[in-house]
């Protein structure tokens, strides 16, 4: 049976996201691996971020949401890219819509961030996109990346996928009534049922993370 390597920024299994991705995955086994497995709490401390941090926002093991500062997982995902690509991965999907530097692999990269930007900035044009993000410390990096990849008009709300599931529709109206004509669920925690229950509401143009062609991976609305 084929293998795909799949990588968390935070703690595998990813509970909350594979049961969007596997039925995708007929015949093929999902290998999970998270840059925080095995860290302590004292570990865990060590890597949040400082001012001027590129943030990351992601999920432990027992549910619980964490914040880090990307420059002190890197060379954690490289070495698990390193392992997977030894044990006969297809292929590798990232699962986090951050942005990444260069990884070393023999087999494709899958990064969901990239087909989320791109499919955002065919159809946005000259509207103005709404991002949701986990934390308000992402409302920097979260503007200069979208206007980096040529998206205009950017508004962007906080709403933590794995803490205020339940807030969701509040913080997309946010953006719906400051002039959004179409929000972008910027996370890998965001799940489908988040954004279907977005699309029901018959208010939003909705897309999402990891969907984009798995749905491959993007959760916008």
């Amino acid at each position: 049976m084929k293998k795909i390597g799949a990588i968390t920024v935070g703690q595998a299994p990813r509970v909350d996201v594979t049961p969007d991705i596997e039925p995708l995955l007929r015949g093929i086994t999902l290998v999970q691996r998270g840059a925080l497995d095995g860290m302590t709490k004292e570990e865990l401390k060590a890597i949040e971020p400082e001012e001027g941090d590129y943030v990351l926002v992601s999920r432990l093991k027992d549910g619980t949401s964490v914040k880090m500062a990307e420059k002190h997982i890197l060379p954690r995902i490289q070495k698990i890219i390193t392992e997977l690509n030894e044990e006969g991965m297809e292929a590798i999907l990232m699962l986090c819509t951050g942005q990444f530097p260069h990884f070393e692999s023999k087999v494709p990269l899958f990064y969901p961030q990239v087909l989320l930007q791109y499919f955002a900035e065919a159809v946005i044009g000259e509207k103005t996109l709404g991002v949701l993000t986990p934390d308000e410390s992402q409302f920097p990096q979260s503007i200069q990346r979208w206007k980096e990849n040529g998206v205009k008009n950017v508004l962007v709300e906080a709403v933590s996928p794995y803490t205020e599931a339940d807030k969701v529709p509040e913080a997309a109206k946010r953006l719906k009534d400051k002039g959004a004509d179409m929000i972008v669920l910027d996370c890998i925690g965001y799940s489908e049922a988040m954004k279907q229950a977005l699309h029901e509401s018959r208010r939003y143009s909705c897309h999402s993370r990891a969907h984009s062609g798995s749905t491959f991976y993007c959760r916008t609305i």
